[in-house]
């Protein structure tokens, strides 16, 4: 459980860096997300678990 947490603390540091490091640049990124087709967001987020799934599989081999 401990690990568990502190995977979830580190997750919540890299997704905040980016809007802490350069704001303006996320609020742009995230016009230009809004603007995306909800069939590409689809996409886009099977392929990003697809990869989180395959290389946690490959790391507890």
């Amino acid at each position: 459980m401990k690990l568990f947490v502190l995977l979830i603390g580190m997750v919540l540091i890299f997704e905040g860096l980016p809007y802490v490091a350069a704001p303006e640049i996320m609020q742009a990124w995230l016009k230009k997300l809004s603007e995306t087709r909800p069939e590409q967001l689809r996409i886009m987020g099977l392929v990003a678990m697809a990869s989180g799934i395959l290389l946690c599989w490959i790391i507890q081999r």
